[in-house]
């Protein structure tokens, strides 16, 4: 799998989310790290996409396509935010 940034993931985030989502502010359940998705490391190439903490290399969100849908696992992202300034 290639290492990035949430950035590289924004159109799959839209697709699966029907926003933007690079900018929303995203908690670690782990470590509790919150920060923008486009800072967390992300991981693609593979059968779906992987979200990282960068802080504790914990698994925060996993995407999967399967039937033409975007399969969301999001265990380990207790809270999902707006981005600062638009709450």
């Amino acid at each position: 799998m290639v290492e990035l940034d949430g950035n590289a993931i924004a159109g799959t985030l839209f697709q699966a989310f029907g926003n933007e989502m690079t900018s929303a502010m995203a908690t670690c359940a782990t470590c509790g790290a919150v920060r923008q998705l486009a800072e967390y490391t992300a991981y693609v190439g593979g059968p779906g996409t992987v979200i990282r903490c960068r802080d504790c290399q914990s698994l925060v969100l996993v995407l999967v396509e399967a039937g033409g849908r975007i399969c969301v696992d999001a265990m380990g992202l207790p809270a999902l935010g707006e981005p600062p300034g638009e709450a």
